[in-house]
């Protein structure tokens, strides 16, 4: 329920503050990613709506008709695998993965972005390999002609381009957000509102100086410092000045 909770408040958010946007090419990659990752969630919702429906398919008529079918349950891994592998890269962009924060409110600006690349590259360096391994199944399948054993006998390829397609976009999110963290921080990088949680309150209470405890996306550093967007919005804020 919290996490409804926050997408809702970063909704509303979005409406009030525009997010300043990444400059050059880097930043014409980052918008156009977002475009296919937007594309690539909705077909992952109906994909996923797909395989409900063939499962329940397949109860009604197996149980109800007393007519079993041997092709239903492949095709619901097959659009659920697709659904799944694909839409790693979406949320991806959005953080929205398993990670452990409880150290970020302990940790000094420096060192969280540090944490934070670290983490990026290592993950990166694993989607690579899962890559590289599915590519090479894919080729296998479609040079051999591996085909399931089930009696519906579909090719195997299929469920291997699923794979190589959604790590390899997800690889390239990956290099997006890295290049973002070196250039730009890790705020941008999808970082922008990070959950401190149990960090900030354990350093609240070691410290006793609340002043000192993290908040919001400072933790991690002023995003697009170095940015004309940057300097435009921080000088409108000192002078209360619009240009």
């Amino acid at each position: 329920m919290s996490h409804a909770f926050d997408a809702a408040s970063a909704a509303a958010e979005t409406h009030t503050k525009a997010e300043p946007r990444v400059p050059g090419l880097l930043g014409t990659v980052d918008r156009a990613l977002k475009r296919v990752n937007h594309v690539i969630m909705l077909l992952g919702g109906i994909a996923l709506v797909c395989a409900c429906l063939v499962l329940s398919y397949s109860v009604v008529i197996r149980y109800v008709l007393h007519e079993p079918t041997d092709w239903q349950d492949e095709m619901a891994v097959f659009l659920i695998v697709g659904a799944t592998f694909f839409s790693a890269a979406a949320v991806q962009s959005k953080r929205g993965h398993v990670a452990i924060e409880a150290l970020t409110g302990l940790l000094s600006p420096r060192v969280n972005r540090a944490r934070l690349l670290m983490a990026d590259i290592i993950s990166f360096v694993f989607v690579a390999f899962f890559a590289w391994k599915s590519w090479t199944l894919l080729h296998e399948a479609w040079v051999d002609g591996q085909v399931s054993q089930s009696s519906w006998g579909p090719p195997l390829w299929i469920p291997y381009i699923l794979m190589a397609g959604g790590m390899t976009l997800l690889g390239v999110q990956f290099i997006l957000q890295i290049a973002e963290e070196i250039l730009y921080g890790a705020e941008k990088a999808g970082w922008a509102a990070p959950k401190i949680g149990v960090g900030a309150d354990v350093n609240k209470d070691m410290h006793g100086r609340p002043d000192l405890t993290p908040e919001g996306t400072r933790p991690l550093g002023d995003p697009l410092a170095n940015t004309s967007s940057a300097n435009v919005m921080s000088n409108t804020k000192n002078t209360g000045r619009h240009p």
